[in-house]
């Protein structure tokens, strides 16, 4: 027998025959009351969203982070609770319902399903989210999918006066840059920031003066040609990555860059050295606490 899609409700897998109850049983385990995955399978944030619309019996809109993860937002944790807008209903373990009250231009639909605009589920999360550097990371991962911008969350905020949370959605959306292709760059980003320098540009595509192709660098100050990569694993640990690092930053240093390389352990554990590499770049190009970009950037430190 072939393996079933899934999730599934197990009543309409039984009704439809596709599987006999017992060796349902056997292959799948709940993830919520109804609704199957196989034994031992960790639902991704999409499956999850997906199971948890299934169990409101294809009624509920799909929210919050679980909403972020169906309009295509990366790095969504699949340890995170599904979240539904269901009215008053009682939510199993690892499903959260909100009573919201949704307009109708707060909903759209994804794969047949019902889910918040990328606004309105950019407010959401934004105003849920206690941690800064969790928010900012989960708007930017949802900004980079959907392109939603902060004017249009902004909009969502006018209409929506006295919710709860909004001090904290104000101070996170000015960080917010859907230019960030990760969390750790993020995380970067708002390290640069609080250490008193600039918001830094994103995905800067440097050419030549041909108008030919040179690099493309995660973050930096083109004003001063510094730039910062943050490096994952690969490109430390896979030759041909490594290799084409190399020959890039040498061709960005042809054209004037000097690159300031970050990876995890120095994200984690030697911040303060990531700092002071960037910090000793930019005064060697002349930048000063007292001097501001050229070109104002929205993003501020809070």
């Amino acid at each position: 027998m072939d393996e079933l899609d899934w999730p599934f409700l197990g009543v309409e897998a039984l009704a439809a025959k596709a599987i006999p109850e017992r060796l349902m049983r056997t292959l799948y385990e709940p993830v919520y009351p109804g609704v199957y995955v196989p034994w031992g399978m960790v639902p991704t944030a999409r499956q999850r969203a997906i199971a948890a619309w299934l169990w409101s019996r294809r009624r509920a809109v799909v929210a919050g982070n679980s909403a972020a993860a169906l309009l295509g937002a990366k790095w969504v944790s699949p340890e995170l609770d599904a979240e539904l807008v269901y009215g008053n209903h009682k939510s199993p373990p690892k499903l959260i319902v909100h009573e919201d009250i949704l307009k109708s231009q707060e909903l759209t639909m994804s794969d047949g399903m019902r889910v918040t605009t990328p606004a309105r589920t950019a407010f959401d999360i934004g105003r849920r989210t206690r941690s800064r550097l969790l928010a900012v990371q989960r708007l930017d991962a949802l900004s980079n999918a959907t392109g939603v911008s902060v004017d249009e969350v902004e909009a969502v905020i006018a209409a929506r006066r006295g919710a709860r949370g909004l001090n904290r959605l104000r101070q996170f959306l000015p960080l917010v840059d859907p230019g960030a292709e990760s969390p750790q760059e993020t995380r970067t980003r708002l390290a640069l920031i609080d250490a008193g320098l600039p918001c830094p540009e994103t995905q800067i595509v440097v050419l030549d003066g041909y108008g030919g192709f040179v690099g493309r660098i995660d973050m930096g100050y083109r004003e001063f040609n510094v730039g910062i990569e943050y490096d994952g694993a690969q490109h430390w640990t896979d030759p041909v990555q490594r290799q084409g690092d190399i020959d890039r930053q040498a061709a960005l240093a042809e054209h004037g860059w000097l690159i300031v390389r970050v990876s995890a352990e120095m994200l984690r554990y030697r911040e303060a050295t990531m700092i002071g590499r960037v910090l000793d770049a930019m005064r060697a190009a002349g930048w000063t606490a007292s001097r501001n970009l050229t070109t104002p950037r929205r993003c501020v430190a809070s």
